[in-house]
Order: C-alpha cells, then structure tokens, then sequence
C-alpha cells in the first residue's frame, strides 16, 4: 500500500455544472487530501488538458481523474473512450462521478474502462462521504502507477 498523503495530489475534475465543482471543492477541504483540484467544463478541454495542448501546456499530469458524464461540447463518455486508447493517459484512474444512475450509462462506462462509478449524491453529507470513499481507497488503500 503506497500512500501519497504526504505530497500533493493532482485531481483533475471535469464537470461542467458551477454548484457540482462548489461541492466537490467543499467536499475535498473535509479529506486529509493534500491536493490541487484543476477543473474544465468540457471534454475538448479535458482532452487539451490532459494532452497539455494550447492554454493547458504547463497543465500537470493529474494522479486521478472525477469525470461527469453529461458534457458539452465532448462528453464523458467520448473522453473516456479516447484516454483509454491513448497509450500516455491510459493508466490515470478514471472515477466517473455523475447523476445518472441508467444501467446503460454503468455499462457503457465501465465496458470503455472506467476504474469505477459512482452516482452523484445530492446531499451534501452523503456527497463528502462519496468523496471520502475515494479517497480512502484511491489515496490510502491501492497504489497508483507514477509516470
């Protein structure tokens, strides 16, 4: 078990609803998590991002990926169909945090690789739990790979 508590992680967040990026903000200052939180609305710019192209060519490499589903432009599913194929991105986790709870959406999901799934509570109390579950187990309990 590796932990990564003592440097700071990068956590790239991709939603594009302004109250869901408040909560998840909120919901990472309760953790123990020593992190940068980095967010883009939208899967074209999840991409750039993660390919440091244009405005994001200093953009660090995240440690973990919380990706919604419901984007514009590019959505969830599109990004996680291209990072999976791309040998360089690959292996960053993918947690898709969303509110859609169809078995369509879990399959599509997880048969493009998602690491995990996860519906978006709407309370807040359960919504800092969900983000405590994945950080008790993407930062404290696996070991995720180093680039």
């Amino acid at each position: 078990m590796m932990s990564k508590l003592s440097n700071s992680m990068n956590i790239l967040l991709v939603e594009d609803n302004p109250a869901d990026v408040r909560l998840t903000k909120e919901a990472l200052a309760d953790t123990k998590i020593v992190h940068k939180l980095h967010n883009v609305s939208d899967g074209r710019h999840a991409l750039s991002f993660l390919r440091r192209q244009d405005k994001y060519s200093s953009a660090p490499r995240p440690d973990i990926i919380l990706l919604d589903l419901n984007l514009p432009i590019k959505d969830g599913r599109e990004v996680l169909a291209e990072l999976k194929v791309d040998s360089d991105l690959k292996n960053i986790p993918i947690v898709v945090l969303t509110t859609s709870e169809r078995r369509e959406d879990i399959k599509a999901a997880y048969d493009l690789h998602a690491n995990c799934y996860i519906v978006k509570p709407i309370d807040f109390e359960q919504f800092c739990i969900a983000i405590k579950s994945i950080e008790n187990f993407w930062f404290n309990t696996v070991s995720l790979p180093s680039v």
